[in-house]
């Protein structure tokens, strides 16, 4: 089997076909689709259990947060690679045949990502190289001076049409070679909600595994970014910053972030 998916539910009624559709009319006839559901009320998983059958459904009876849940399906998944991809995503023609062929390309890569986009097309930068406690300080202020401060970080100034080593490529979309799996493990079950992705492409890079992303696979991503919502107002925020606490921690920097090295 080439290829596992994964993907989680949250109150996501509204956003569950349109992912799952774009998915069924690309992917390999045994791909298996593995769903988690994190304690949703409006209907999600009445509404897979009716329309989408096939898909193996994991219903959880409270949120069990986004690494615990994903690491559910990834202990179950069985296939030579893993797509773990957010519900809040419109798989674009083509896609998933150029992410395994991405890693069937480059065998020294553990994970990658695809280039994601806003539904208006629009470029969304989620290749990046790691964060730092500066760049989590500057992420509060007015978007002028988050363009001005995070232009390294987060790499503005490239085109991302080519492939390229990064540090790191947002959890909505993320690949994992399962032979880089079994040797990384799976993610780090004490962030609920945050970090989680950064944390796991930076266990990848310190295991002598590449994270590549790959602009040849293109999906779009509606970007439910919860946390910014009344932002001290809303215990995902708390929860997100004790997940970035336990990461600097984990990792021991703050000011200077991991290097990696470049696609030559």
């Amino acid at each position: 089997m080439k290829l596992s998916i994964i993907s989680l539910t949250w109150n996501s009624k509204n956003l569950i076909p349109e992912c799952l559709n774009s998915l069924l009319g690309q992917i390999p006839s045994d791909t298996e689709i593995i769903v988690i559901d994190n304690g949703s009320t409006d209907g999600s998983k009445e509404l897979i259990r009716k329309r989408y059958p096939d898909i193996f459904l994991i219903e959880n009876a409270e949120n069990r947060g986004v690494g615990p849940a994903r690491n559910q399906g990834l202990r179950i998944a069985r296939a030579e690679h893993i797509l773990v991809l957010d519900i809040d995503t419109i798989v674009q023609p083509g896609a998933i045949q150029a992410l395994i062929q991405g890693m069937e390309n480059h065998p020294e890569v553990g994970l990658s990502g695809a280039k994601l986009i806003s539904p208006n097309g629009e470029l969304q930068y989620t290749c990046r190289d790691f964060p730092t406690i500066w760049s989590k300080l500057f992420r509060q202020l007015p978007q002028v001076f988050q363009d001005r401060f995070l232009a390294d970080e987060e790499l503005y100034n490239w085109d991302h049409s080519t492939p390229c080593y990064v540090g790191y490529v947002i959890g909505a979309c993320q690949v994992i070679r399962r032979k880089a799996m079994e040797e990384v493990g799976f993610y780090d079950e004490r962030i609920f909600y945050g970090p989680e992705d950064v944390d796991y492409c930076l266990r990848m890079w310190q295991s002598g595994w590449r994270v590549l992303y790959n602009p040849e696979a293109v999906i779009v991503h509606l970007e439910r970014r919860i946390t910014r919502r009344h932002l001290w107002r809303n215990p995902l925020f708390m929860i997100h910053l004790k997940g970035l606490v336990w990461y600097f921690w984990k990792h021991k920097y703050l000011f200077n972030s991991p290097k990696f090295e470049s696609l030559s």
